[in-house]
């Protein structure tokens, strides 16, 4: 605003400002679809490619999606997955499910991911550090893989896992063959995940990471850099997680130590 009341700013921002409190004050619910952009534009006495300009901003901010034949909606809230600190409880292992199963069950939706490469590698310095292996030879296994619910990509895994544990065990097997995933072979193995460290950030999102988790404009990814602590005290495997913000939720009930 200039002295004398006047808003200086560009157009397109000013529509993108008043449609963005339409949004959040329920004027436009979730899933509701917008005026076209030709009624925006006479609504707001301006260009359609001014209109087209606000709305660009919107759906940058993750507020909107369009619809190829059918418009621009307001972006529903997903049911989220969520990730917590109980996800490796053994109090579940009476339903027969690993953590990312369970958790999409609990969800009413079906759990399955995609192998993209299992591979004997040497380590970044940081991973050799964090899992205490050498960083000069290939001393970790890596699997990386996506996830889904139902027909969503929901994670991007990556995981570590010293090469002295992995060796000649399912978790060099594309499916791993333990009804608890890695985990039940890490137990079998004498590793009992005592302890976990989580590092969490968010980001944009990689053109890669785009494409593996078809995320629509505007939505960023939560990282959730994981490693598993044995009853030793020793770190066994460690994963980085790059989660759809729109999908994916985090859940931490813990001790204040």
């Amino acid at each position: 605003m200039t002295e004398n009341g006047a808003d200086n700013r560009p157009r397109s921002q000013q529509i993108a400002d008043d449609l963005r409190q339409a949004i959040r004050t329920g004027t436009y619910e979730p899933g509701e679809k917008l005026p076209s952009q030709r009624t925006l534009a006479m609504q707001y006495g301006a260009a359609r490619n001014t209109v087209d300009e606000a709305l660009g901003i919107l759906s940058r901010e993750g507020l909107i999606t369009s619809q190829q034949g059918r418009g621009v909606f307001v972006r529903e809230k997903q049911t989220l997955i969520r990730l917590g600190s109980d996800r490796y409880s053994p109090k579940y292992r009476e339903t027969g499910l690993s953590p990312f199963l369970l958790e999409c069950a609990k969800q009413g939706k079906r759990g399955r991911f995609d192998v993209l490469g299992i591979e004997r590698i040497k380590p970044s310095r940081d991973v050799a550090q964090r899992l205490n292996v050498s960083a000069s030879t290939k001393s970790v296994l890596r699997r990386e893989n996506v996830f889904y619910a139902d027909d969503d990509p929901v994670y991007r895994v990556t995981t570590w896992i010293p090469w002295a544990i992995a060796q000649g065990t399912g978790l060099v097997q594309p499916e791993v063959p333990h009804q608890y995933g890695i985990h039940g072979i890490f137990e079998e193995k004498g590793h009992v995940m005592t302890r976990i460290d989580d590092q969490i950030s968010a980001r944009m999102p990689t053109p890669e990471e785009v494409r593996h988790l078809q995320l629509p404009e505007g939505v960023p990814v939560i990282e959730v850099l994981h490693t598993s602590l044995d009853q030793d005290g020793e770190p066994y495997e460690s994963t980085l997680f790059v989660m759809r913000a729109d999908m994916n939720g985090l859940s931490y009930n813990v001790p204040v130590e």
